[in-house]
């Protein structure tokens, strides 16, 4: 056991020259920057001592470096979440929707939407992100779209969407918070991968500035933060934050990280700082590693240019975009080719894509390395105009609340035998873990035909019980009449 234990791989891995461009922002970058005066975590590993206050009662040193961290982000009230984004999205949509009511979400959300969705028993109502066909990815979402919902669904309690993406699409959050303003709504805004917008000079605009009401954003993702930490954001009016809080207090963890704390206070506070012009130099090398991408034959790289297009209202240039559509090759191929060959860790790979998440800890060298990787696979690549081209996204229909879909026992079925068939389970590649189908949804054929060729692909496709891939759990026959009986004649 000893020579496989976690902390010896893990040791053994960080000597390697594996370079990561994925989270956490960090990058392991331990000597330079937030990293140079951290102490040793274990020396400053404590509980809720005297002296030290407590993250359920803060009223001491805790509250005043919330309020401070508020006060550098321009919200009314901060938290320090140390169970990640996921505890501030369930404890912002359980916080503003009762429960049974209903909400507002854009359907590319992560999973702990759905969760919270489940965990509230709350009815949804999806709004779609258009699409980029040339990348094969999802893009922004409209403002239009959200303001003719809400029209249409009075009892709508909030809107939640994401924005950026996973990819760094950033749709008009300002128009989409006039939009719920309008009906009186509140905008909770799932920013996990935009923490950073708050510290640099041609990055988005934060949500939180653009007339959001809550906002969710992961230090550890695009920031040099430890993994797991992140913070919840409010704007005082339409959300009562007593309420939210009263819920994080329920998701966060009853003995929270003081290292982790202390990691998001070091971060803000170096990132109000020095970061900043830190930040200024590594978009300088970023924008001349993204001109010699640019630059390449077959692969292409999303860019400003697509500002305008498929709802893109915003980009952020820190996620790199690669896409392998027309080419002789996929993404799963193109993110195991980097792994192995120039040992560059991607972030995600999608059908045609992969995603290299940098951050202002990257070195010039891990950029050149990327660059000189790409531009060498582009070289032997070919254009495959009528191969490998990517299905849109395929929007599957609601048939029940997915608490009631889950509270069914599921009857396991062969993936070919489940058309029209409603699923029981979640199914979802992760990352980044948005359900493909989520429960109480219908298992329509084409659906069927994408998840089967996104798992010939080689892609992570999880969530089933199944681990196989081979059967898929459906509401049964009989629970379906019942459900339906229920739903419509009780």
């Amino acid at each position: 056991m000893k020579d496989k234990c976690l902390i010896n791989r893990l040791k053994e891995y960080s000597r390697s020259d594996f370079y990561p461009f994925h989270m956490p922002g960090h990058k392991r970058q331990i000597e330079n920057g937030v990293g140079a005066d951290f102490p040793n975590p274990f020396s400053i590993d404590i509980t809720e001592i005297d002296g030290f206050d407590n993250l359920h009662h803060a009223v001491d040193v805790l509250r005043e470096s919330m309020e401070w961290a508020a006060s550098v982000y321009g919200a009314d009230k901060t938290f320090y979440l140390v169970n990640g984004s996921s505890c501030g999205i369930l404890s912002a949509i359980g916080g503003t929707v009762t429960a049974g009511g209903k909400i507002l979400v854009s359907r590319n959300c992560h999973k702990s939407v759905y969760n919270g969705i489940f965990l509230n028993h709350l009815e949804s109502e999806y709004i779609y992100p258009q699409f980029i066909d040339n990348f094969g990815i999802s893009g922004g979402l409209s403002a239009n779209d959200v303001d003719n919902l809400l029209a249409r669904h009075s009892d709508i309690q909030a809107v939640l969407v994401v924005s950026p993406t996973y990819e760094g699409i950033v749709s008009d959050i300002g128009g989409i918070a006039e939009a719920a303003h309008r009906h009186n709504v509140p905008l909770i805004v799932d920013e996990a991968h935009g923490a950073h917008f708050a510290f640099g000079e041609g990055l988005p605009v934060s949500a939180l500035e653009l007339g959001a009401d809550v906002v969710i954003q992961s230090v550890h993702k695009t920031l040099p933060s430890m993994t797991q930490t992140a913070l919840l954001h409010i704007k005082e009016g339409l959300v009562d934050a007593e309420k939210i809080e009263q819920y994080l207090h329920i998701y966060q963890s009853s003995s929270p990280s003081y290292v982790l704390m202390a990691s998001i206070e070091r971060c803000i506070d170096w990132m109000d700082g020095d970061g900043r012009k830190r930040m200024g130099e590594y978009l300088t090398v970023l924008e001349e590693a993204r001109k010699r991408l640019g630059d390449m034959k077959h692969l292409k790289i999303l860019d400003r240019d697509q500002i305008g297009y498929g709802g893109i209202y915003d980009l952020d240039i820190t996620k790199i975009v690669i896409s392998t559509k027309g080419t002789s090759i996929d993404g799963a191929g193109l993110d195991d080719i980097l792994r192995k060959e120039y040992h560059l860790e991607m972030e995600m790979c999608g059908p045609e894509s992969v995603v290299a998440l940098t951050s202002l800890m990257d070195t010039e060298e891990g950029l050149k390395r990327l660059v000189q990787a790409l531009t060498e696979v582009d070289a032997g690549l070919t254009d495959r105009e009528t191969e490998n081209q990517v299905m849109k996204p395929v929007y599957p229909k609601i048939k029940f609340k997915i608490a009631d879909a889950l509270a069914a026992p599921g009857e396991p079925m062969e993936w070919r035998d489940a058309v029209g068939r409603v699923s029981a389970e979640y199914v979802y590649i992760y990352p980044p873990g948005i359900p493909i189908i989520a429960p109480g949804e219908v298992l329509q054929e084409d659906l069927i035909e994408k998840i089967i060729d996104y798992k010939k692909r080689g892609l992570f496709v999880q969530g089933l019980k199944d681990e196989s891939l081979k059967m898929v759990r459906v509401v049964p026959a009989n629970v379906m009449r019942r459900m339906i009986w229920e739903k419509y004649f009780m």
